[in-house]
């Protein structure tokens, strides 16, 4: 597919969203192979098995395929992986955002109720539909019979568009074979993935395990013939696609300034319904906004789309995303010059404006890490250091060179030992991080944000990105002497399990200690024994 997107124009009523709305919960519509089981699967050598003794069994049972091509969309660092969420949350989160798609997991129930729990945390309305299974269906292959059935209650087509199956890691390392569900029932989709723990690094990159998936099967079907025009329909100039989730303004300033070089902002990926897949496919090139999108990449190259790395991101940033999307459209200098002109001295302006001065560490798990360090650097900051817990690709580049010019240690795959490291040697300002990052900077007396919810969540892009962090930053970094004056409140009051006020000294015991030592000393070179055996 290498041409543009054939639309049905006989198919252009617009779908109306699906009204499941069903109470927060495991179960979707009481169908019968959706209830829970009353107990749990330990094959595989349990749920708790290590990730080399998971991954093994996952190669046994026939999924090496699928983990051969993790290991090479997602490369892990010279540590296992990151610490973070349980990945399958990224593409849980994805599902459950999309109109009219049912979600369903196969995996332990104590990994499907946590799942489910922070999802409806993050504000999910939607029932997640959950496969049970016990020893004995795993083991007989009944479980991909239940699955099969519960896709086969689910696909109503004047409630859904695709039903998404994804499999845990118990399953994928039992090898239930997704790939053998039909690809569609009653013209419903069926998309089965796996997800499992040993295999996804971090959840950000979930995201992209089920947005590939998605564009991998509605570009097969673009292959096969017309289909139907996005809901709000189509653009009557070439589009950009843009691929990561952002915050919902981005989009809007990208499209604003893609105006003047005669182009528009196409669909963001992962995508919010089924038919945006289409148009997104349907683009002239794609913004890697987010870079480690490896698997949608792949089907827009398949696609004959060019990717465009980076993003419009503070003064330098923008002038050189510019630059570059006028190259992907063959535009004439010219008027790539003119859309610079009429933003560049805006954003300048704007970070002018609300400078910010101090010593910043910076990490996270998003994806968007190097892009707000560019940002917090033109606003005037002194950042030493940035970790994120996604892989290095060649579409974030730029933004390494960049940041590296201007003495910044960017470290892909950064593990929390990492980002403490760098927190506590630089001792700067302010602290931005991943929860443990927050509270250990805290307990150490220094001003610190969680980057989700206090960085991320705010615009980027553009003349609104310039000066949007400031306020926050700058609070932040004043409230050191708050943060001073509690520290010396709390002098004296124990970390750790001493933590508290005691009316005598704490009771240690390290008898106990030593004793519990020991019993992990046994257990480790037990494990070392056999292992050589």
């Amino acid at each position: 597919m290498t041409g543009e997107v054939a639309y049905d124009a006989a198919a252009q009523a617009e779908v109306l969203e699906s009204t499941s709305r069903a109470r927060p919960g495991a179960s979707v519509d009481n169908a019968p192979h959706l209830q829970e089981a009353p107990d749990q699967v330990r094959g595989a050598g349990g749920c708790h098995a290590g990730a080399a003794e998971m991954e093994a069994a996952a190669r046994s049972a026939g999924q090496s395929d699928i983990l051969d091509q993790y290991a090479k969309d997602y490369p892990q660092g010279p540590h296992d992986k990151p610490q973070s969420m349980c990945p399958a949350f990224g593409s849980l989160r994805v599902g459950l955002r999309m109109r009219r798609v049912a979600t369903v997991l196969s995996g332990s129930a104590c990994c499907v109720y946590g799942l489910t729990f922070v999802s409806h945390f993050y504000g999910a309305r939607r029932s997640v539909g959950y496969v049970p299974f016990n020893s004995e269906t795993l083991v007989t292959g009944k479980l991909f019979e239940d699955i099969r059935d519960a896709v086969h209650e689910l696909a109503d087509p004047d409630r859904y568009d695709a039903v998404v199956v994804t499999n845990l890691c118990v399953p994928t390392a039992s090898g239930v074979p997704l790939r053998l569900l039909p690809d569609e029932i009653n013209g419903v989709r069926v998309v089965g993935i796996d997800v499992p723990g040993f295999g996804v690094p971090t959840h950000a990159e979930a995201k992209d395990v089920l947005a590939g998936a998605m564009l991998a099967y509605a570009r097969a079907e673009i292959e096969a013939g017309p289909v139907r025009a996005p809901i709000g329909g189509t653009s009557d100039r070439p589009t950009v696609t843009l691929l990561g989730e952002m915050f919902p303004a981005d989009p809007v300033m990208i499209g604003r300034m893609l105006d003047p070089l005669g182009l528009a902002a196409g669909p963001v990926v992962p995508a919010r319904e089924w038919r945006e897949l289409y148009a997104a496919l349907d683009c002239g090139a794609v913004a890697a906004i987010h870079p480690f999108y490896t698997a949608a990449m792949r089907e827009f190259t398949a696609a004959g789309r060019p990717i465009v790395g980076s993003a419009p991101v503070g003064h330098d940033g923008t002038a050189a995303w510019l630059s570059n999307i006028g190259d992907a459209f063959g535009l004439p200098a010219e008027k790539v010059a003119a859309a610079q002109n009429a933003f560049l001295p805006a954003i300048k302006s704007a970070l002018a404006a609300t400078p910010i001065d101090g010593t910043i560490t910076l990490s996270g798990y998003e994806g968007s890490e190097l892009l707000v360090a560019r940002l917090l650097i033109e606003s005037g900051a002194n950042v030493p250091y940035v970790g994120t817990a996604c892989g290095r690709t060649p579409q974030s580049q730029a933004d390494r060179d960049w940041l590296e010019a201007r003495g910044v240690r960017v470290k892909y795959r950064a593990s929390l030992e990492d980002d403490l490291a760098a927190m506590e040697g630089v001792k700067p300002d302010l602290a931005i991080g991943t929860t443990p990052v927050v509270q250990k900077g805290k307990e150490l007396g220094i001003p610190s944000l969680y980057f989700t919810n206090l960085i991320s969540a705010r615009p980027l892009m553009g003349p609104a990105g310039a000066g949007s962090l400031a306020t926050v930053v700058n609070a932040a970094i004043a409230n050191k002497a708050r943060m001073d004056r509690m520290t010396e409140f709390f002098e004296g009051v124990g970390a750790g399990d001493t933590a508290g006020v005691w009316e005598g000294d704490p009771n240690l015991r390290p008898d106990f200690r030593a004793a519990h030592r020991k019993k992990l000393d046994r257990a480790a070179k037990a494990a070392k024994a056999a292992e050589m055996i």
